[in-house]
């Protein structure tokens, strides 16, 4: 019998190389999709074929016209999008994809989720910490606010990472204000696609995530770790990465939470556990699979296959437990990191009080290898994507 065939989407992005390679190994035929040639994942050993399409932030419908042609011309058995606007592109086209599966939850339950101004809400009712905040619902209530009645530092953060209809859409970001005047100044930057905004409350301490993978009313997979470094270093995606145990209580407020959402399938639950409290506050969901997926599979817990088994009706077994103390070592963004610290100033990067020094930086940066670590994109086994990403690196410079 031949093997299944996945696609998968946004190639450039190291979930989508994560996910290629689980699969291969795992035995599925595996497409590869990206707007760009030579993608990340399309370099891997286990990409079967690469396919470029319409950019799904710029031209979703375009998008999901191209991945409808492939799915029917490979005969596609499951479609994984990456990246939260492929997700919002192939959704709504779920019918036009079929049989193929795309083991995501509804449309609505997706868009419940990626909500923060939402969850923020709702989160309490669970007994989740969530940072002191304002919603802000439009330029003008915000014009209107008076700076001066704020404490500072704060975090801006539109609720949605991105935003604007599905013919206009936007990616959003995180900005860092110090100061009255800080905030004035961002203010006057902020598009109306940013709104509606939280403004809330900084929380200083380390990062950690709880990974889920539900399916039909039950947990199939679980796995949790901490943020040792991130990009940008006041706060970003995580460059490097431990897992670590799994907290009973957290995980089951998490669960509770996706639940209430709507959730199905895999989603990362992000958290900053304050440094003086020791509080886990709640920053957003992920429902899809996200950036730092490869140090799961590591350390035992095969969310690809896992899922891809679940949408194709295999019932797997549930992993509950995992390798502890396994670190992950994204290399290009670990570099972008140390620059960052060396070029910018502490106030320019908006480093929270008891950052490391640059001295510190630089020799964490030097231990090239510790017991436990991976390097998450180059393999021995699977060379060519590190090559590709290094390639992109430097003429990025």
């Amino acid at each position: 019998m031949a093997a299944a065939t996945i696609l998968v989407t946004d190639g450039a992005h190291r979930a989508a190389l994560a996910a290629v390679r689980s699969l291969g190994r795992a035995g599925y035929r595996v497409i590869v999709t990206d707007p760009t040639p030579r993608s990340l994942a399309g370099g891997s050993r286990w990409c079967d074929t690469e396919v470029v399409t319409p950019d799904p932030l710029a031209d979703p419908a375009g998008f999901a016209d191209r991945i409808a042609e492939v799915v029917a011309r490979e005969s596609a058995a499951v479609v994984l999008p990456i990246t939260e606007p492929s997700v919002l592109a192939l959704l709504p086209a779920r019918d036009r994809l079929a049989p193929a599966r795309i083991p995501l939850s509804s449309l609505d339950a997706f868009n419940r989720a990626s909500d923060k101004a939402l969850l923020m809400r709702l989160a309490p009712e669970l007994g989740i910490a969530v940072p002191a905040q304002r919603e802000i619902a439009s330029a003008d209530e915000l014009a209107a606010l008076d700076p001066e009645s704020l404490s500072y530092p704060l975090v801006v953060k539109p609720a949605r990472s991105i935003g604007g209809d599905p013919a206009s859409r936007s990616k959003q970001s995180v900005h860092r204000v110090a100061s009255p005047s800080a905030l004035r100044a961002h203010a006057a930057t902020l598009p109306d696609s940013a709104y509606p905004l939280l403004l809330q409350q900084r929380v200083v301490g380390p990062g950690i995530g709880i990974f889920l993978l539900l399916w039909e009313g039950r947990v199939v997979a679980q796995f949790a770790h901490r943020r040792i470094r991130e990009k940008p270093p006041a706060g970003g995606v995580s460059v490097y990465r431990e897992s670590i145990p799994p907290a009973p209580e957290l995980v089951e407020r998490s669960r509770r939470l996706l639940e209430r959402c709507g959730l199905e399938g895999v989603a990362m639950v992000e958290y900053k556990v304050d440094q003086n409290t020791g509080t886990p506050f709640l920053m957003e969901i992920n429902g899809r699979f996200w950036g730092s997926l490869q140090l799961a599979v590591d350390a035992g817990v095969d969310f690809p296959r896992l899922l891809v088994e679940s949408a194709l009706g295999k019932h797997p077994a549930p992993v509950l437990r995992y390798r502890i103390g396994v670190r992950s070592r994204w290399w290009w963004g670990d570099l972008d990191h140390l620059l960052a610290r060396l070029r910018y100033s502490s106030a320019k990067l908006a480093l929270p009080p008891g950052a490391p020094s640059r001295w510190r930086v630089v020799l964490d940066f030097l231990k090239l290898w510790r017991p436990g670590d991976r390097n998450e994109v180059f393999r021995l086994s699977d060379p060519r994507p590190f090559w590709r990403e290094s390639v992109a690196w430097i003429q990025r410079r």
